[in-house]
Formats: structure tokens, sequence, C-alpha cells
């Protein structure tokens, strides 16, 4: 959801309407070329049909649910053509040439609303569409690093709970997904997968394929494949559909085309939807514009449909650094012709981001920092998510990094799989309410911008997901404290990191638990204590594990004889020199 430059979100400049920044490829190598099979440069897109006239738009045309066949037929006779229909929520696409066709339309019997979906043309490509390059895959090598942004959600320890159940669909509507990675084709599912380019669903095989690098990126952050090459998602054992809704050249999100692509989740069984963009071309749509009503109407009344059959939306916040809860001005739209600077309000919506139920996502920098870029609002943002430089799939059996919303928002997407797949049955609203409540606080920096308390703020809402808790790992029963504030560990040295325990009666328990998650490379340097609030010490780690790097474990420690409440502290003791590394997380259950 870049919006303004680059709308679109590659790296701060680019037409359409991303959430994420360009992709930096490894070793600083450019970004792959699509490639035909054979390796042969991919042909733009044509279209040979004697359909297409200079001078078509696309509309909505909203009606009752039902049969929508009495408008349908007056579409027909006032200059336009029906390209798609979704009866089920009385959404009708209309293309038409004339001038007067919208504001006839508006005065048919049974028609609520009317809106052109784009200031530009309908590509001819909507017509005959051409099938996206099957890029030429290059040879993943061995080697599958836990990478950071996964442990800093603790996907990586969420995974000895559950790595996803293949019962769980998760739809990617982006770009389109390159199924023929080699860490993405293990868990691809081909045959949920379709276009929904140009608002009418194209099931022909590969149609769903990238046209720019962004959904394959995305994708990999969900569920690239636990096995042993390039890298992990966070929920790796659920199954992925791709649903393109970005049309090829420009990578744009129209209405019509996000409109079928939830109506498409809602009918597969998708069980959550990510949503790494906004839709074309207005980055806010307008109630009191006669146009984007019609727009904001048919995307909601296609989203409430998709959750009505289980499917949880969750999208981009956007990359503009913009408060979207106090809206002054918008000077990226219209996207697809010649942008304006307009006066907007807090009724303008960036849609489907801040449509009702729709998960609404924060991206963290280092550590639990707000990325800059990250798009903030007070009731507006629910969670946050690692954001920046995230490393994951490109298309071609390719890796690189990218930074944006849409980089956070898969993150998130991933935990609620593995929500989902630890809570058979689970609706959308308590996927919703799951990923808030085990969330990690995180108190607003000294920015002025940032209101609420650090339960809810205007900059992470609920604060950062945790995969670790949303599986039901952790916390067990029984107050939990954690600290999240990274110590580091030099060579020959002994750091502390403190948490604060009150609200405890009595003494702490016999099984209490003490869960650690300590970055360092060689951990047999390492001795590891918990020191009671009296002083007392109880060792968890004394020089095990030889050059195994990391420790991410949960200890039980028999601390019935200590007072509960006061500051534990967690004393980390670097005994060899050559070997550093830091307190990530550690955290307490009484």
């Amino acid at each position: 959801m870049l919006a303004a430059t680059l709308g679109a979100a590659l790296a701060f400049g680019a037409p359409a309407a991303l959430a994420g920044t360009a992709p930096v490829s490894p070793s600083g190598a450019p970004a792959p070329v699509a490639k035909a099979p054979g390796g042969t440069k991919a042909a733009a897109p044509s279209s040979q049909s004697a359909t297409w006239v200079a001078g078509t738009r696309a509309y909505l045309v909203i009606t009752a649910p039902g049969d929508s066949s009495a408008v349908r037929s007056a579409i027909a006779a006032n200059g336009g053509t029906v390209f798609s229909n979704y009866d089920a929520i009385g959404v009708i696409v209309a293309h038409s040439a004339s001038s007067t066709f919208a504001t006839t339309m508006r005065g048919v019997s049974g028609v609520q609303k009317v809106g052109a979906t784009r200031t530009s043309d309908v590509p001819a490509d909507a017509y005959n569409p051409a099938l996206p390059a099957n890029p030429a895959q290059s040879s993943t090598p061995a080697g599958e690093p836990v990478r950071a942004d996964m442990s800093q959600i603790k996907a990586d320890q969420a995974w000895a709970v559950t790595t996803g159940s293949a019962s769980v669909k998760v739809g990617i509507l982006d770009t389109g997904v390159d199924d023929q990675h080699q860490d993405l084709a293990p868990n691809f599912n081909a045959a949920d997968s379709v276009s929904c380019a140009y608002g009418k669903a194209d099931a022909r095989t590969g149609a769903w394929r990238d046209v720019d690098t962004h959904g394959t990126h995305v994708a990999g952050t969900i569920a690239a494949a636990k096995n042993g090459k390039g890298v992990v998602g966070v929920a790796p054992g659920v199954k992925i559909s791709a649903v393109r809704v970005a049309e090829p050249g420009n990578s744009f999100f129209f209405a019509e085309n996000t409109i079928c692509g939830f109506v498409w989740a809602g009918d597969h069984g998708f069980k959550v939807t990510n949503n790494s963009y906004y839709t074309d071309p207005w980055q806010f749509n307008c109630p009191d514009n006669i146009d984007q009503a019609a727009i904001i109407e048919g995307v909601k009344r296609a989203q409430e449909y998709a959750e009505s059959k289980g499917s949880l939306q969750i999208a981009a916040a956007g990359n503009e650094d913009y408060d979207l809860a106090h809206k002054t001005t918008d000077t990226a739209s219209p996207n697809d012709s010649t942008p304006v600077t307009r006066t907007i309000t807090n009724a303008c919506l960036d849609i489907p981001t801040e449509l009702p139920g729709v998960v609404t996502v924060a991206a963290n920098g280092s550590g639990t920092t707000k990325a800059s870029f990250s798009n903030f609002g007070s009731g507006v943002i629910d969670v946050a998510a690692p954001g920046s430089d995230v490393y994951s799939t490109l298309p071609g059996g390719k890796y690189g990094t990218k930074s944006g919303t849409s980089m956070a928002t898969p993150h998130v997407v991933g935990v609620a799989a593995l929500i989902a797949s630890a809570n058979p049955g689970i609706t959308p609203a308590q996927i919703r309410d799951k990923l808030a409540t085990q969330a990690n606080d995180i108190a607003c920096p000294s920015d002025g911008r940032c209101t609420g308390t650090a339960a809810n703020n205007s900059f992470f809402g609920e604060g950062q997901v945790d995969a670790l808790k949303a599986v039901g790992s952790t916390p067990p029963a029984g107050k939990y404290f954690e600290n999240l504030g990274d110590v580091a560990i030099g060579d020959n040295t002994t750091v502390e990191s403190p948490i604060t325990v009150s609200g405890v009666s009595g003494n702490a328990p016999a099984t209490l638990k003490v869960g650690v998650d300590i970055k360092h490379t060689y951990i047999g340097d390492l001795k590891v204590d918990l020191v009671a609030p009296d002083g007392t010490v109880y060792t968890v780690h004394n020089r095990a594990g030889g050059g195994t790097d990391n420790i991410a474990q949960t200890y039980t420690v028999n601390a019935s004889s200590e007072v509960a409440n006061g500051t534990w502290k967690l004393r980390v003791n670097d005994n060899a020199g050559g070997d550093t590394g830091k307190i990530d997380a550690w955290n307490l259950t009484f």
C-alpha cells in the first residue's frame, strides 16, 4: 500500500498500490527478470479482441443481492456490457464507452449505486488476457537458517507446537505467486488459485502467476516450506493459493479485481487472506464522491461475504508514515491518470484496510520500533509485525529483501493460519480476538504522534504478534510476565535483564516456567541463571551445547521458597572469547 509515490509500494516509487518497497536481491544483484519457459524474455500482454474499443471504462453497478437479470438487461439497453456479475452480493461489473452510461444507469429501477472504478480505459488485455510468464527456476542451495523476523515473533518456537495444518487454506491476493519456486511448490494449492485481474475469475493454469515479484515474496513469508533449503514461512504446513488481483504491466488493484478476489476466497474456503495493497486508483475512497461510494459499497459487500463464509481478511496499513485517524489530504489519487491534491476527512477510507472486520497491520522496524514508513492511527491499527528488510522468496527460485507494511502483513497472516490450525472450527471473529490478546504490548516511543497505552496505541495497536502464544503453548495457566528488550552479551561479560512481578499472591510455584530466548553463537560459552528477588540463584543452563547456536527453551524451576512479587533477573555469563550475542527476550509464568 504505498500509495503516494509508488503508490504501490515498490521502493517508494511506482504507480500501483502495493504496500511494500522494492526488492533488494542477494549480494546486490539486480532483481530477477521474468522469463518464459525455456528462458526467453516474456512478451508484453496483448489482446486481439475485436470487442474492445478505445474509451471503454469499468463500472460497479450495485443492486439488491439475488436475481440481477433485469438490471443486467438495462445495462445492455443503455450502451453497456456485463463483464462479470456477483448476484450473491448484488454487484455487477459493467463496461461501457458511453459518457452517459453511469448517469443513465443511476436512474434505472433497482439500481442502488453506480460508480466508475478507474479514470483510465480498461485495457484490451481484459478481453483476451495473456498468461503471465512461467520463469525458469534457479536451484535452491541447501541450508535453511532461521531468520531474525521469525525469531522475533517466536515462529521458530511455535513450530514445536504446530507448523500448520494442510487443511488450512490461505489466499494471497496480490500480484500472483510463482508456484514453481522450490520453496513454495510443496505448499501450493493450484486447484483454488485464480487470476481476478479485470474483475473476472480466470482459472486457466498459470493465470495466477506473478506479474511482479511482490506476491511471491509475501507467499514465502507466510508458508515457504520447511524443507531444509532457502527460508521457512511462519506457517510452513498450511496450503497457499494465489489470487492474482493485480493487472499486468502496472500492478493496479482495481475495485472489481478485489471484489472478485474476496468472493473467490469465500467460495473456496480460504481461512485467511493476505491483502498487501490498497484498492486503486484512489488511495482513499470518499463516500461523498458518487463513484467512490460505489467502490466502498462493492468491496465492503465482498469482504462481508467472504467473512460470512469463514474467511478473515488481513491487510497492510500502508507506507506513507500517515495518520489514518486524522486524514487531511490525499496527494496520490487517482494513480491511474493524473494525481491531484484534495482535502479529505476520516470518512474517506483506505480500502480494504479500513473496512469493518479487516485486521490492519503496521510494520515494526528493528525489534519493536515503528518502521519509519509505516502508517499509524488510533483505532485503526490492530497489530504490528516485522516489516523491514524481510528476506523471502522471489520468482524464478530466487530470494531477496523487501520492506513495507506489505511484508509485515504476511507475518500476521501466518500467525492467523497457525491459530486456525491449532483451533479447528475457529471463526474469523475469534481469530481476530486471539491475534489481539496474544500480541505483546509495545509502549509508545518518544514520539508525540503516538497516543494510547502500552496495551493499545496508535503506532502498534495491540502490539507485536507472538506465534508461540497464539498456538497456545505460552503462556500456560498462570500470570505471565515478559521482557522483550535486547541486552547485548559481550565476550567474557556478565549481563542481566529484569522482570518486575506484581499482583501475584504468596510464593512462586514449584513449577515456575522460565522462557529463555538468547541469540548467541557457541552456547557452550554461556552460563544462564534465574536470580530471585532476594538474590537466590537458580542455574538453568551451564555451558552445555558446545558449538550449537542460540538458546530457545522453557525451563521449569522449583522456586516455591521465593516470594513471587519483586524483581527477577535473567543473568547471563559469557565465559570465553570469540562469540557474542544478546538476550532477545525472556518470560516468567507463575
